[in-house]
């Protein structure tokens, strides 16, 4: 493959990578060391009409193997994502066509600026004149051309008669409210599940004094998100906050897979012990899901720009799809593992009981798992950038729904209702059984 092939693939798979990407935000200083790459994806951003975008870089240096590079061919540009088509055809009709010389591009400065020759930093603040959501970026249209330099980028959007900066794009000015008010919607639910638990001494388990801390840890994770967000919002750094926020996520994500996989074997429930093969699935889940934590922390906070971050997409999306799949596993086997135990123990209504509550947590872990990694991410792409937050109140909701039925099912109850039995109830409970519908 020639170079100017290659250099046309990587500005191309660039510009799609800038769909995908999330908005950002904060207030970034980023150091470019002797990076080749034709484009570099800094931030995407929604704005509003007072929105402003300030890119101040330093310390350039341009290091060029053939000609002597031009500070006409690097500099800094927006994109917005109507223009993203009209640019990749130009690309695609040109391999050796230049991005800064596209119409379709909002151009900001490029190292002309940077004039005179002695000079090596630049600063500047641009109002952003059509409101829309835009991705900056850096073109680097010079071949075989090393660039050094020390970038901070600064977007927000002015509010109050411009004496405010908000440091949130326009679609998720709102998360800081959002989070809160989840947050205590699940202190409460942390107050009623303890209340359950004292009231129900006798039939407390194991299992759930850790559903008990998979509660706290949730409404501590969003607390934290609410803090992060809300100074981000209002001064362009989290001061602290994104890492107590990552802090309860890794702690919330590992206790939730582990309760999933937990519930779903009977630990404690129906046994006292896991069996092996349900061991195996823990140890495989669990240093996954650290994994894909370490992947959403470098995501997080690093940003496009570092050359390993798609990488890092793409293993905290497989180590997550991985995850998923593992915690059905068990699930599946405690339906066939009650269905074989029926045909034996002569105790049909009791086995109905547990089939038919172990068959309802599997649809809505099922559920659960689709809607929030296929119809959040939908919500995500089909969302216009003023309404992004309504992809995270989706998954919010979803995730209190999913908290609420699974809690509910797995209760402490000292006279369970699944377990009141007559010998009506028996006799259904065997026709029942002969039925395959409990087959997976």
């Amino acid at each position: 493959m020639s170079r100017r092939h290659h250099h046309h693939l990587m500005t191309l798979s660039l510009i799609l990578i800038s769909l995908l990407t999330t908005t950002t935000a904060e207030i970034k200083t980023l150091k470019i060391t002797a990076d080749s790459r034709p484009m570099i994806l800094f931030e995407k951003f929604g704005f509003t009409h007072t929105g402003r975008v300030s890119v101040a870089v330093s310390a350039v240096s341009v290091v060029s193997k053939l000609a002597e590079p031009e500070p006409g061919r690097l500099g800094f540009f927006l994109l917005s994502e109507e223009s993203l088509l009209q640019v990749l055809l130009e690309i695609q009709q040109n391999p050796s066509f230049c991005v800064l010389d596209s119409h379709y591009t909002t151009h900001l400065f490029t190292f002309q600026n940077l004039s005179p020759p002695p000079a090596t930093s630049f600063n500047q603040t641009y109002p952003i004149s059509i409101p829309n959501e835009y991705s900056l970026f850096f073109a680097n249209c010079n071949p075989e051309s090393l660039v050094t330099m020390v970038v901070r980028t600064e977007m927000y959007n002015l509010e109050s008669n411009g004496l405010v900066k908000d440091f949130l794009p326009a679609g998720l000015t709102q998360l800081p409210s959002l989070y809160f008010l989840f947050s205590l919607i699940y202190f409460v639910f942390v107050g009623y599940w303890v209340t359950a638990l004292l009231k129900n001494k006798k039939s407390v388990h194991n299992i759930h004094y850790l559903m008990t801390g998979l509660l706290a840890m949730k409404a501590l994770n969003l607390i934290c998100a609410a803090e992060d967000k809300h100074y981000v919002k209002v001064t362009g750094s989290p001061h602290g906050w994104d890492v107590l926020f990552y802090l309860f996520q890794f702690i919330r994500v590992v206790l939730l897979f582990t309760v999933i996989i937990l519930v779903g074997t009977g630990w404690s429930f129906l046994k006292p012990f896991l069996q092996e093969r349900e061991k195996k699935v823990l140890m495989i889940v669990v240093p996954l899901q650290v994994l894909a934590n370490v992947a959403s922390i470098v995501i997080g906070e690093t940003g496009p720009f570092i050359k390993d971050w798609v990488t890092w997409n793409q293993v905290f999306l497989l180590v997550d799809i991985v995850c998923c799949c593992a915690i059905i596993f068990p699930i599946v086997w405690s339906i066939r593992s009650l269905r074989e135990t029926s045909k034996t123990d002569g105790k049909a209504a009791r086995n109905l009981a547990k089939l038919t509550l172990f068959r309802q947590f599997y649809i809505v872990v099922i559920g659960y798992l689709y809607f929030t990694r296929i119809v959040v991410f939908a919500l995500k792409t089909i969302s216009a950038y003023k309404y992004q937050w309504v992809s995270n109140a989706a998954e919010e909701i979803a995730s209190l729904v999913f908290y609420v039925i699974m809690f509910y099912m797995f209760r402490p109850v000292e006279k369970n209702e699944y377990f009141v039995l007559d010998e009506e109830e028996e006799e259904a409970a065997e026709m029942a059984l002969r039925d395959e519908e409990f087959e997976l």
